[in-house]
């Protein structure tokens, strides 16, 4: 299918007004840029019951605690346990921020029922890999140890995140496999990068043009990894982890129009052929970045009904077995 035609002209006004690209800018600039996208794009935020913002006070890395922030639902009763979203977003490791995604969190948090924790993990260049991977194994074995008394539900954990927080996540998931927990209900990955080490089709058909470019991702590369053999390392490409048995079940959305789209096909593939239950969504006509682009496209809400009907799935089995019993 071609580009939707609200994708394409949301890129002719950004060609248009001919910014520079963010592999063009310095890294304090292109921060901003992002932030400026995000907020200009993000409508208007959803009230919730809660937003508690949070310092994970930690001993392992350098840099003082983590700051994160906890939303609960709108309509969550004071004290209810709920079931939680660790969500890592995107930004290629060294863009985007709490604030940034707070509008997608909210959003997020009220469409699935589910509270959202949402770390503020370290970005390159200032930190390299495995930072990021660091900071988010941390936040997961965090939020399991403080579950309680945050009124967390630790039988219903799930990881997610877009772009470069979805390689996070799916690299969450194969550690916690690995480190017997903890368990994790689902792992929901919004356009994925799980193979940095291999060039896919749809990297050269919209790796120009098309929002995400080429030479940003190599620009994201060359701040969060101090040598290209990093790469091969699965923490930084999770399908080349020895094996994708015993994993969470999987979400993967992919937005058609993408240079990572292939990189998410093919690990929904290679997750099912391992036996994970996996669901595979491609948005026809999206760019990447649409699903945080509520003003510009209702595929957003489409996205959270989908992520919300993946979490729903297992209660909804459970339920049943307990029917037939």
């Amino acid at each position: 299918m071609p580009l939707d035609p609200r994708s394409q002209a949301w890129l002719a006004m950004l060609h248009r007004i001919d910014a520079p690209r963010l592999h063009e800018m310095p890294v304090e600039i292109a921060r901003r840029s992002y932030y400026k996208l995000m907020f200009a794009y993000r409508g208007e935020p959803e009230p919730v019951a809660a937003a508690e913002s949070l310092q994970l006070p930690r001993r392992e890395f350098e840099g003082g605690p983590l700051e994160a922030r906890l939303y609960r639902p709108q309509g969550a009763l004071p004290g209810a346990r709920l079931p939680v979203i660790l969500w890592l977003h995107g930004g290629g490791w060294t863009l985007g921020d709490l604030a940034g995604y707070d509008a997608w969190c909210r959003a997020l948090c009220n469409a699935t029922g589910w509270a959202v924790l949402a770390p503020e993990y370290r970005l390159a260049p200032e930190s390299r890999f495995p930072a990021g991977v660091d900071d988010a194994w941390f936040s997961l074995r965090w939020l399991q140890r403080e579950a309680d008394r945050l009124a967390l539900d630790t039988s219903r954990i799930a990881v997610a995140g877009d772009s470069a927080g979805a390689t996070l996540a799916a690299v969450l998931a194969l550690m916690a496999r690995d480190a017997g927990g903890p368990v994790l209900q689902q792992q929901i990955l919004i356009y994925p990068a799980t193979d940095l080490t291999t060039s896919f089709p749809s990297g050269s058909r919209y790796g120009s043009g098309h929002f995400l470019e080429r030479e940003t991702m190599d620009w994201f590369a060359h701040q969060y990894f101090a040598t290209s053999l990093e790469k091969q390392d699965w923490r930084a490409s999770p399908a080349l982890a020895d094996s994708h048995a015993g994993l969470a079940p999987a979400l993967i959305i992919n937005a058609e129009c993408d240079p990572l789209a292939d990189d998410g096909a093919r690990y929904a593939r290679l997750l099912q052929a391992a036996g994970v239950a996996v669901r595979h969504l491609e948005y026809e006509g999206m760019v990447h970045g649409f699903v945080t682009l509520f003003s510009l496209f209702e595929e957003s809400r489409r996205a959270l009904a989908d992520i919300a009907a993946a979490l729903a799935m297992p209660a909804a089995r459970a339920a049943r077995r307990r029917k037939k019993t």
